[in-house]
């Protein structure tokens, strides 16, 4: 008995120490920062295209006398803990103060004192979409989630400005000195890790209760909810009327779609699944950017799957285009899952 309880015990500590070390490294085993690096240059340009489209009607959005009066609106957030900026700029600075947010946001996008820059990218994004809570759409929501969550991690490490100017000193050094130029890739970091898994989770969640909600109406469940929304002229970016003559096919593609949702959170963890999981979602997007005239929405669904690309094929790629510009310097690699040249 005591042999068998013994056994027992020892199998127990072996299973809650590989537990251990699995959760541990899901969530901490260092990563290349090189697609988040990637997300903040797409993701960033989203941003500067969404606040110079605010500024087309500033007044109407963020003015005194706009359709979302300030009062209005505080009213609506006197029970939330939402907050603005805004409340805090005077009227005759509101515009000068909108045109130092774009330049903030151009900077971020290109790299410049990342660590700064991130940080006020995600209060600048928050703050727009607080103020005009009355104007905001699936395209503000994936916006500030990406921005947020880029803000804590490493994402000047490569493919900016900070990194230039690295580069730029330390070749510089190494010429002083005699040596070659040295091209040092970005290192694998744990906190590249843990927001690269943060953003995975997000998307698995927004497609979740986006699935949970379409099963709430009974146009998702009688399989009629795509051909309400192809025959809504005010979407209509094509003409697809012509799909009334084929109800199966609109059935199928209203039941795909909720099943995709769905199920995305189940799937897209597992390697063999996931690029027609990720397929299925750039296709969709696009086709409801193509059809329904979101564009925007779907590039920014589309721009978050980027959390889901592999490391080591964004490291090689970083590896191949500093093969091809980077002639006549030495490339060190520095750690596992860092692809570089010697």
């Amino acid at each position: 008995m005591v042999g068998f309880l013994t056994s027992q015990t020892s199998r127990l500590k072996t299973a809650l120490g590989e537990g251990v070390r699995r959760w541990d490294h899901f969530w901490f085993a260092p990563q290349s920062p090189i697609a988040l690096c990637w997300l903040r240059i797409l993701s960033g340009c989203m941003l500067i295209y969404t606040h110079v489209i605010w500024g087309l009607d500033f007044d109407a959005f963020f003015g005194p006398t706009g359709f979302q009066d300030p009062l209005l609106v505080r009213t609506l957030q006197k029970e939330s803990a939402a907050q603005s900026f805004w409340w805090l700029v005077p009227d005759a600075m509101q515009w000068p103060v909108h045109l130092g947010c774009i330049a903030i946001l151009v900077l971020y996008t290109a790299g410049f004192l990342t660590r700064v820059t991130s940080i006020l990218a995600a209060v600048i994004t928050i703050s727009y979409a607080h103020r005009a809570p009355l104007a905001n759409f699936g395209l503000d929501q994936v916006n500030s989630f990406l921005v947020v969550y880029l803000a804590l991690a490493p994402c000047g490490k490569t493919w900016s400005i900070d990194r230039l100017w690295e580069r730029w000193r330390l070749a510089r050094s190494a010429v002083r000195s005699g040596r070659a130029p040295v091209f040092v890739a970005a290192a694998p970091v744990a906190s590249a890790r843990v927001v690269t898994r943060l953003l995975q989770i997000q998307v698995c969640v927004v497609y979740l209760f986006a699935s949970l909600g379409k099963l709430k109406g009974e146009a998702w469940w009688d399989g009629n909810a795509i051909w309400m929304a192809i025959a809504n002229q005010e979407y209509q970016s094509a003409d697809l009327t012509w799909l009334c003559h084929f109800p199966w096919l609109i059935n199928l593609l209203t039941h795909f779609t909720v099943a995709w949702e769905l199920t995305f959170a189940a799937l897209v963890w597992r390697p063999r699944w996931r690029p027609l999981v990720l397929a299925a979602g750039i296709l969709m997007h696009l086709g409801i950017g193509a059809f329904l005239g979101m564009w925007t929405f779907g590039l920014a669904m589309i721009l978050s799957y980027l959390s889901f690309a592999p490391p080591e094929a964004c490291a090689a790629i970083e590896s191949a285009v500093a093969k091809r510009f980077l002639a006549g310097t030495r490339v060190i690699t520095c750690g596992p899952g860092w692809i570089g040249r010697q």
